[in-house]
């Protein structure tokens, strides 16, 4: 593997989605560096959560690839996606609201930790420490997400902060090299959304990368390693924070409207 490809474990080329004629991306190119936070943002109806579809594998792109650590990925399942190391949340939570807090994180334990139907199905030996494993990995990630204390509870239970946190959580039990968090801080209050904020930077210092589409831009200004502006599906900007906020077409598509 070249040094490039050590360096950016995603990498987007020429993307492109249309919905019936409509352009929902365009000619989108960036790389995310092993080990960074990325943020991406834009106004409504920018293409800001296509990209995140196409980069778990909800649809192919229209054109354009996408590698994750040097191999293609734009054309395979969601699941196979998964399997390769990349993890997502969404932009409305999708917890399962009949199981417990333990419960749901053990979900997502289930993509990386498989055993065959039979052994599942017969109680074998293997399946029973298959089982413990995924419980002794998600109550590990129950801990370091902050909600060790609440496992029995039933999801649908949490504040809102505490529903984002689990499901934050539960993408994290995959064991994911990279996590695409879409809008892990809205809705939430001042202090949740500090607590959010903490948990994105531990998740990078345990050497996870993030990309991270968030609309709150304290956030982004204050957690991101680099942002990349869509607007209308294109890409006007890329860079640090700090030359991202003194962007004039940026100021002008985007940060303008927060003032």
């Amino acid at each position: 593997m070249n040094r490039l490809a050590q360096e950016h474990v995603l990498d987007v080329q020429g993307v492109a989605m249309t919905f019936g004629g409509l352009m929902a991306l365009s000619n989108l190119n960036f790389q995310v560096k092993k080990g960074t936070i990325k943020a991406v943002i834009g106004p409504n109806g920018a293409g800001k959560t296509t990209l995140f579809n196409i980069i778990t594998g909800s649809f192919p792109p229209t054109k354009g690839t996408v590698k994750f650590k040097d191999e293609p990925i734009e054309n395979l399942k969601a699941h196979k996606i998964a399997d390769r190391g990349i993890s997502r949340t969404f932009q409305t939570i999708e917890l399962f609201s009949n199981m417990t807090v333990l419960e749901n994180v053990m979900m997502g334990c289930h993509t990386c930790v498989r055993t065959s139907f039979l052994s599942s199905g017969l109680k074998l030996p293997r399946s029973h420490r298959k089982e413990t494993e995924i419980l002794d990995r998600a109550m590990k990630v129950l801990r370091f997400i902050g909600l060790g204390e609440k496992i029995n509870e039933p999801a649908d239970s949490l504040a809102l902060g505490e529903q984002k946190i689990l499901e934050i959580g539960r993408a994290l039990a995959s064991e994911p090299e990279l996590v695409c968090l879409d809008e892990p801080a809205a809705g939430l209050n001042e202090t949740e959304t500090h607590v959010a904020s903490s948990l994105i930077k531990a998740i990078n210092a345990k050497g996870i990368t993030v990309l991270l589409v968030e609309h709150d831009m304290k956030v982004v200004m204050n957690i991101s390693d680099e942002i990349l502006v869509l607007n209308y599906g294109q890409k006007i900007a890329e860079g640090t924070p700090e030359g991202i906020r003194n962007n004039p077409r940026v100021i002008e598509a985007y940060l303008g409207g927060e003032a």
